[in-house]
């Protein structure tokens, strides 16, 4: 059950600025991991990850890639408008379709400078034979943008590789940097569609990768596209009045079966993974019971009773009959403390920001530990972030 409230300033701590890391290590690998267990802390670097996991132990990590949707524009008046795309929304919904669109496409997009923009007045890109327009079609927190090819049709993932930056998080306070295109992208990334990267997953290397298949910790795949709503500020006093963002994610056949034969062995790579996984188990539950599954709600698992739930293999076993896989939906799912994991031993993720949904979904895997956590990596010289450093936390 839900609590009545939920004070947003009981998840507060002072980030010192000189803690953020601006940039990533010259090495992934050698970052810090601070390793929670049971009440007590100890520190190593990422390199050695295999030797805090079993033999048998599951990773499921996200294999998303983040796409260069920052894109710069300016005006014959010398203007800069930056277009920040977030999600397709004519003729289609679907990044990977409008990814491959040669026509043109609508982008919902957060839009810099905008009154310096005429809703209607065509702004163009061009860079040698590519010529993408851009007409701001309706105004807005998140605006609707018009996207329009001259000469070659290209597809659209190709213009914003020629033409865009990767949007880096806006709490680093620096411009995109040319070391950011490799950097703010794990080495598995395949699945094109995040404005943001699983940053759990930036300190894998192909040699830690190898060390943990050497002592069989076993590594699945699934993909949940980040959206921009991931660095959305809880802006209520109560967190449950926080409207949180929905997210595509998608889980093949084989990480099924990989999870089916681990279980309960699970380790979480990254927020992103965790609440797919957790995602997994309650649209499974939607379906049994004949529900919608087009969306999961923020607190749907809130509103069960346990005793009428089927445990995590039935869910599995079940979505593994399926003739329609893999599975899709979206989630809007929020872990907040007091939510029962039902995949996710463990996790791991870096250190996030102050009042954030992230951080209370930190305090639901280790309560409120997670201050004693975060004042140990404070005072031990963790860095912070999306390129700071990393921790392993299981599950109270």
């Amino acid at each position: 059950m839900l609590p009545p409230t939920l004070s947003i300033n009981d998840f507060d701590y002072h980030l010192p600025d000189e803690r953020i890391a601006r940039y990533p290590l010259p090495e992934r690998d050698q970052s810090k991991l601070l390793v929670y267990h049971q009440g007590n802390i100890t520190e190593t670097t990422f390199y050695r990850l295999s030797e805090q996991l079993s033999a048998g132990t599951l990773l499921v990590r996200n294999n998303t890639k983040v796409i260069p949707v920052r894109l710069i524009y300016h005006k014959s008046t010398g203007a800069e408008i930056e277009i920040f795309c977030l999600n397709p929304i004519n003729p289609t919904r679907d990044i990977a379709q409008a990814l491959q669109m040669t026509e043109e496409t609508i982008w919902e997009a957060m839009v810099g400078h905008q009154k310096k923009w005429a809703k209607g007045e065509i702004l163009t890109f061009e860079s040698g034979d590519v010529i993408l327009n851009a007409e701001l079609v309706e105004r807005g927190a998140v605006a609707k943008v018009r996207f329009f090819q001259e000469g070659h049709p290209y597809p659209f993932a190709e213009l914003i590789n020629r033409l865009g930056q990767i949007p880096i998080p806006p709490y680093l306070h620096r411009p995109t940097e040319s070391l950011d295109k490799e950097r703010y992208q794990t080495v598995y990334a395949q699945m094109e569609g995040s404005v943001a990267a699983p940053t759990a997953g930036l300190h894998f290397t192909d040699t830690v990768i190898q060390q943990l298949r050497f002592k069989n910790i076993n590594i699945a795949d699934l993909t949940l596209h980040v959206g921009a709503g991931t660095f959305k500020p809880v802006s209520e006093d109560n967190a449950l009045n926080h409207t949180m963002h929905a997210e595509y994610f998608e889980v093949s056949a084989q990480t099924l079966e990989q999870m089916m034969d681990a279980y309960p062995n699970i380790v979480a790579v990254g927020t992103t993974s965790l609440r797919s996984l957790e995602s997994l188990y309650w649209l499974g539950v939607r379906k049994m019971r004949g529900e919608s599954t087009d969306l999961l709600p923020q607190f749907y698992p809130f509103s069960q009773e346990e005793a009428h739930l089927p445990n995590p293999i039935e869910v599995l076993d079940f979505w593994l009959q399926e003739a329609d896989l893999p599975v899709r939906g979206e989630t809007s799912l929020m872990v907040v403390p007091g939510y029962r994991f039902r995949f996710c031993q463990g996790l791991l993720t870096n250190f996030h920001q102050p009042k954030s949904t992230l951080l209370l979904l930190i305090s639901a895997v280790i309560g409120e530990e997670w201050k004693k956590v975060y004042e140990y990596a404070l005072t031990h010289d963790f860095r912070f972030l999306s390129y700071g450093d990393s921790s392993l936390l299981w599950c109270k």
